[in-house]
């Protein structure tokens, strides 16, 4: 059974729409115009346990509408899903203590108080027992590398070690389901990289479900095997991550290296491209790869080469963009 399992999810909102100037404000008090939002509209997908997914859009796509309905905060306008076998909506406490939601825009620790008083707190609210609770507070303590900090108040810590007592309180209650809506942003490279590492190693060790999405690429790229891509409220692509690049990557990028000091004036011919004394970087659609090089390599002496898929980050940029027509 899916850990995760929805068909044909949506939420529109009605939104007020309020006239210009005071003339407008008046009417808007006897007659209000609305218009409606689709935020989502007609999702399906499942997920397996154990799978590590990344769930991708631009802003306003409807990710963290749809995390929302996942974890029970808000209801759907239409369709179903199934969440570690409960509907989320209904709420049940059973349901409650087998998930975690992780928002790094919100905070769920006591900010004047050391984390380890937030973190007693949520043994309370979970009514963890002292010796399960301890012994899963000191794994993951360590495992983050802040078990020297938990007793310093909280506005005191970097925000990649916050981040880390965030990931901790989540985890004490051991979930089964982790949905994490931008747990990096606002962080700098070391503290991503230190954060996703802590995430695969707790996956590898504890084989929980989780659900990611991020507008880093990296994090992306170094934890999730499977994405889905969600534009405008509907799933444009639900696969392997390198399956994207397949699909909507349309050229690849050949790195030369000529003879000489500088690149052939006459390149052009070939496609864009940019240089740097001998060296050029060539875009070329991916059909006509081949062909360019056989060219190239007849009129032009190189003595280094290099074919090359382009960035994820262009590539997630195209399937955006083709989204929107």
């Amino acid at each position: 059974m899916p850990i995760i399992e929805a068909k044909g999810l949506s939420k529109t909102y009605r939104v007020f729409q309020k006239e210009p100037g005071l003339a407008g404000a008046l009417r808007g008090l006897f007659r209000r115009q609305y218009k409606e939002v689709h935020a989502v509209a007609g999702v399906s997908f499942q997920i397996e346990s154990g799978e590590m997914v990344g769930f991708l859009g631009p802003n306003g796509a409807g990710k963290t509408t749809t995390l929302k309905m996942l974890s029970g905060l808000i209801y759907p306008s239409a369709g179903t899903a199934t969440v570690l076998g409960f509907t989320p909506w209904e709420r049940p406490d059973a349901f409650r203590r087998r998930f975690s939601l992780i928002m790094g825009q919100k905070n769920q620790l006591w900010w004047d108080l050391p984390a380890s008083d937030s973190f007693q707190l949520h043994r309370e609210i979970y009514s963890l027992p002292a010796d399960a609770f301890n012994r899963t507070l000191g794994e993951l303590t360590e495992l983050f590398g802040v078990k020297e900090l938990t007793r310093q108040p909280v506005r005191e810590l970097s925000l990649g070690e916050r981040m880390k007592m965030e990931l901790i309180a989540a985890l004490l209650h051991e979930p089964q389901l982790l949905l994490l809506d931008e747990p990096t942003i606002g962080l700098d490279v070391v503290a991503q990289v230190a954060i996703q590492h802590c995430l695969k190693e707790y996956n590898a060790r504890r084989g929980v479900t989780m659900l990611l999405t991020s507008h880093y690429m990296r994090d992306v790229e170094a934890l999730c095997p499977r994405v889905l891509v969600i534009t405008h409220g509907r799933v444009l692509y639900d696969g392997p991550l390198a399956g994207i690049t397949e699909r909507f990557g349309r050229s690849k990028l050949v790195r030369l290296q000529f003879s000489g000091e500088e690149t052939p004036k006459d390149l052009g011919r070939f496609g864009e491209y940019t240089s740097s004394g001998p060296v050029a970087e060539l875009k070329v659609e991916r059909r006509r790869v081949a062909e360019v090089l056989a060219a190239i390599l007849d009129r032009y002496t190189v003595v280094d080469m290099s074919v090359q898929d382009p960035p994820l980050d262009q590539v997630i940029a195209r399937v955006f963009e083709e989204g929107t027509g």
